[in-house]
C-alpha cells in the first residue's frame, strides 16, 4: 500500500500550515499588545493607589495642623474670658470692701 501524497497534496498541506501559522502570529500579537496594555494599566494603577495614598497623609497632616490652630484660637478666647471674669470678680470684691470700708 503506498501512503505516498502528490505534490499538489504536498503544497496544499503547506499552503494551509502557512494559513494557520500566520493566523496565530496575528493572534499572538493582539495577546502581546493586550499584555502590554494592560501591564501599562496596572503600572498606572499603582502609581494612582500611591498618589491617593499620599493626598491622604497630606489631608491627614493638614487636618490635624487645622485642629490645633482651631485649639489654639480657641485656647486663646477662654484666656481672655478668664482675664474678663477675674477683673469682674476682682472689682466687685473690691467694691464690696470699699462699701465696707476696708479698702
Amino acid at each position: 500500500m503506498d501512503n505516498s501524497i502528490s505534490r499538489a497534496e504536498h503544497d496544499e498541506f503547506v499552503k494551509r500550515m502557512e494559513e494557520a501559522n500566520s493566523r496565530q502570529d496575528a493572534r499572538l500579537k493582539a495577546l502581546e499588545e493586550t499584555s502590554g496594555q494592560i501591564h501599562a494599566l496596572a503600572t498606572s494603577v499603582e502609581k494612582l493607589a500611591q498618589s491617593v495614598e499620599n493626598m491622604a497623609k497630606a489631608q491627614e497632616e493638614q487636618s490635624e495642623r487645622l485642629k490645633a490652630i482651631e485649639n489654639r484660637d480657641g485656647e486663646n478666647w477662654r484666656q481672655i474670658v478668664s482675664y474678663v471674669i477675674t477683673a469682674i470678680v476682682g472689682a466687685a470684691v473690691m467694691f464690696a470692701l470699699s462699701r465696707l470700708g476696708i479698702a
